[in-house]
């Protein structure tokens, strides 16, 4: 895992907070110069989150969205579990 961790934040047209998802590596490399096209259109997005799980987005329901990099401490969807303990 990289020290830095991609997340991508989504505003609903809706309001309320912000839906916050840690994107894996190539989604988040894949999604940068995408991100502007997929807003503008209000197109469907599958997104491959860190965790290996996949999430589909419609953009349409999206008013802002922005790619940032997450503090180690914060848990969003699609953080990884972390195992902890001796002998792990």
């Amino acid at each position: 895992m990289s020290d830095s961790r991609q997340a991508l934040l989504l505003h609903l047209a809706s309001g309320g907070e912000p839906l916050v998802f840690s994107l894996s590596d190539k989604s988040a490399k894949s999604l940068a110069a995408r991100l502007p096209v997929l807003l503008g259109s209000g197109g469907v997005d599958t997104l491959e989150l860190a965790d290996g799980t996949t999430v589909a987005v419609s953009f349409a329901h999206v008013a802002t969205a922005h790619l940032d990099v997450l503090p180690a401490h914060v848990r969003v969807y699609g953080t990884p579990n972390k195992k902890s303990g001796f002998g792990t």
